[in-house]
């Protein structure tokens, strides 16, 4: 899928919770939503597996979407010529964050 499109569907839930990520894609009728929710359900899964951290609790820190390489496919057209297509692929990056508890965290200020 081009990155443009699915661009439109991370910026959606960039900043989000996972929870409200999932649902935010699920009512989604954009096709890139599917693709986001299922990366997005591997991340957490990753970050339970690994690391031990609860999946409710994760935060949406980064998501960034990259083209990936292009297949060109060619249209015939008339005249004997052809047009090319240009079948662009992304690569999306999601980043993932558990915020940190109250007696770890330091404050300065008056």
């Amino acid at each position: 899928m081009s990155p443009r499109k699915v661009r439109l569907i991370a910026d959606l839930v960039r900043g989000l919770d996972v929870s409200s990520a999932r649902r935010q894609l699920m009512v989604s009728k954009k096709a890139a939503s599917d693709i986001v929710l299922k990366l997005l359900n591997s991340a957490a899964a990753n970050a339970e597996h690994n690391f031990q951290l609860p999946t409710d609790h994760l935060r949406i820190v980064s998501i960034t979407v990259d083209g990936g390489p292009v297949l060109y496919r060619y249209r015939p057209r008339a005249f004997g010529r052809s047009a090319p297509i240009r079948k662009r692929t992304s690569h999306v990056t999601i980043a993932l964050e558990a915020p940190e508890s109250p007696s770890t965290r330091t404050t300065y200020g008056k």
